[in-house]
């Protein structure tokens, strides 16, 4: 292999650029929106329903509702929860901002705790020193599809009194204490944008076990608008009559997108089966190298992969992050950064959020590069981001 790295002039590892994600489509998900295509039925439709109780059915909850995406999941579970003006919410700080803006949506104010530096997930003692009197929920992040500590996060909310709405657009598909995530929480948010396990496009869902939560998730996605007969304040007025009990949003999901993730979810478990094996050609290979550490996993979870994140130790290397952040991209490979710390970003800056609130997540995010990973790779595409690491680390190593 030429080790002169592309950036210096030499030949990249690869001709084509690979991306660090991207959905996996055969025929029988383009049918399958067809079909609904020539149905009577496009948004709000039969497919939508099933589609929610498929996934329901997959992750072991009672209830689903599907969403126009993973944000509006959230805001949908932050209202169903009750947050609004004056209450907090503690969530991660590594993650997307839709974790903390959906509480922003509802007046809520979101407060950030640190991370378990060995996981990257949210640290549970660090949860409890953030609670005080006016914290309503927690909203764990299951940061790369690896579960977050589920039994310590239930029993602080459980001794406080607060609802938890799992992040878990990483996740689907992931175990934790031979329980599926989807089935633990009081809410959980999986997403379906065409980067995560399986695509409906855009699209998002919670699950839950609690029937209020539920007629409250259905509302929402409907302009706070039902037709229910059982929740009408006059049902005497006809079939036609409808009644809007609060202030909704049209956040709901179409057929056609239902139609594309009942495909999707048939080959969700085969996709984990890629996503781990990948994960594993990763494990094995860059083990060797000193500068890099390699993503812990947890005795009692069971992660879906949805991210595989490397921690580079940069004193052993005569570079920094951006430099060989270049250089691998150089080499046709599309590595990524998962995640800015969400309080250092410039809104939440304007809000009075400081430097310094979670110094082990900032620590972090100086020190972490994202490896491509989604089932539609090849081994032939996994060995081209192993070399080009190799190269890349080897060049600037110590």
């Amino acid at each position: 292999m030429n080790s002169k790295l592309a950036i210096h002039g030499g030949k990249p590892v690869r001709e084509h650029y690979l991306p660090y994600g991207r959905q996996t489509i055969n025929e029988d998900d383009i049918q399958a929106v067809v079909n609904v295509l020539n149905s009577e039925y496009l948004t709000t439709g039969p497919i939508v329903n099933k589609f929610e109780n498929e996934i329901a059915k997959y992750v072991g909850a009672k209830y689903a509702v599907a969403f126009s995406n993973g944000t509006a999941a959230l805001h949908g579970a932050c209202f169903a929860a009750g947050i609004s003006e004056g209450d907090e919410v503690i969530t991660s700080p590594i993650t997307f901002a839709a974790s903390a803006n959906c509480i922003l949506y509802q007046g809520g104010t979101p407060i950030f705790a640190d991370i378990d530096p060995e996981t990257y997930n949210i640290d549970p003692d660090s949860i409890k020193e953030k609670v005080t009197d006016r914290t309503k929920a927690i909203i764990p992040v299951h940061f790369t599809g690896q579960p977050a500590a589920m039994d310590e996060i239930l029993k602080i909310a459980r001794e406080h009194e607060l609802i938890v709405i799992e992040d878990a657009a990483h996740a689907l598909g992931a175990v934790y204490k031979d329980k599926k995530i989807g089935s633990i929480g009081d809410m959980t948010m999986f997403s379906f944008h065409p980067v995560k396990h399986i695509t409906t496009g855009e699209g998002g869902i919670i699950t839950t076990d609690n029937e209020e939560y539920y007629r409250k998730l259905l509302q929402f996605r409907t302009h706070g608008i039902t037709r229910d007969p059982m929740i009408l304040r006059d049902n005497h007025q006809g079939p036609w009559y409808y009644e809007m009990h609060f202030l909704g949003f049209n956040y709901r999901i179409t057929d056609i997108q239902a139609a594309l993730g009942l495909s999707q979810l048939s080959k969700l478990d085969n996709f984990i089966k890629q996503r781990k094996k990948y994960a594993g050609m990763y494990n094995e290979q860059l083990k060797e190298l000193s500068a890099v550490i390699l993503p812990k996993q947890m005795g009692e979870a069971e992660s879906s992969w949805h991210l595989f994140v490397i921690r580079l130790k940069l004193p052993l290397l005569r570079c920094n992050r951006k430099e060989l952040f270049k250089a691998i991209q150089a080499e046709n490979i599309g590595i990524n950064v998962h995640y800015i710390p969400v309080y250092t970003l410039p809104y939440y800056q304007k809000l009075g959020y400081n430097a310094g609130i979670c110094p082990k997540a900032e620590k972090l995010y100086e020190e972490i590069i994202t490896l491509p990973l989604f089932p539609g790779m090849t081994e032939p595409d996994v060995m081209d981001v192993i070399r080009s690491v190799k190269k890349v680390i080897n060049f600037y190593s110590l």
